[in-house]
């Protein structure tokens, strides 16, 4: 069995790929030098797609050398959407966040382009059925960056996240455009379902949240509910119910009595 890839493999990539989606700032403008890191990111993913397609099957060697081609083969062809939603990610921080100065700060300083750059990757991996490594490169993300994404959630475009350590977002996720998320926000299960033989059932747990909602700092969403398009969540709330489009949801405000004792109003 092949060596699985290692983290220098992924910072290797990852590098090759943030130039490819941002030139101007990464130094590969004319045609010839992108046409070479083309080359040479397809070249180094069908690498590493062989060892994890090697590690997980027991197909032969030619028919998993034959998989990894076809993976890449369609993955490449996506780089520019892959490109054009990044491109919306940067937007959606530099026009909601008063603390940005450039589009050039964002891209080379956010952690959330960071992430983003690693998900959409690991997305498109996970979803053309390419085992392991999209989760690996997503886990490099969180490393990096305190932000857990995994790499099956769906996620759309204009997608912002401001500050961002401690935002996990779950396997089953969906979430609409323009949605924004502060940084200790939870979208994970609230419990587990299992199949008739006794293991965990990989069903529709997690939240959905729509269009143009905004999410602030320490909420968790739990279980298969829905966020309505134009919601405002406020911070450290625990929500376990749909909420109708066009809410906001804030936080009671304490009620203070005199005379309590003895554990009164528990």
């Amino acid at each position: 069995m092949l060596p699985l890839p290692t983290l220098q493999d992924f910072d290797e990539l990852m590098g090759l790929l943030r130039e490819a989606m941002f030139p101007t700032v990464y130094g590969q403008q004319d045609a010839m030098a992108r046409q070479h890191n083309h080359q040479h990111i397809a070249m180094l993913l069908e690498k590493h797609a062989l060892k994890v397609l090697t590690a997980c099957s027991q197909d032969t060697t030619e028919s998993m050398e034959q998989r990894a081609q076809a993976i890449v083969g369609e993955f490449m062809s996506q780089l520019p959407e892959i490109d054009r939603l990044l491109t919306t990610d940067v937007d959606a921080i530099t026009d909601n966040d008063p603390a940005v100065d450039s589009r050039l700060e964002v891209i080379s300083c956010y952690p959330a382009i960071t992430v983003m750059l690693h998900y959409r990757v690991a997305h498109a991996l996970h979803k053309l059925g390419l085992p392991l490594l999209p989760r690996m490169i997503t886990e490099r993300a969180h490393s990096l960056t305190g932000i857990d994404i995994h790499p099956a959630a769906s996620i759309g475009a204009s997608f912002g996240i401001d500050h961002g350590t401690g935002i996990v977002i779950g396997a089953t996720t969906i979430i609409g455009h323009h949605v924004m998320l502060y940084q200790g926000v939870t979208l994970g299960a609230k419990n587990f379902q299992h199949d008739a033989d006794g293991r965990l059932a990989n069903l529709p747990r997690h939240p959905i949240i729509e269009d143009h909602v905004t999410i602030y700092s320490n909420t968790s969403v739990l279980g298969r509910v829905r966020i309505g398009h134009h919601s405002v969540i406020g911070g450290n709330l625990w929500i376990t119910h749909d909420v109708e489009p066009y809410s906001q949801i804030r936080q009671s405000r304490p009620i203070k009595h005199v005379g309590f004792s003895d554990g009164a109003g528990i």
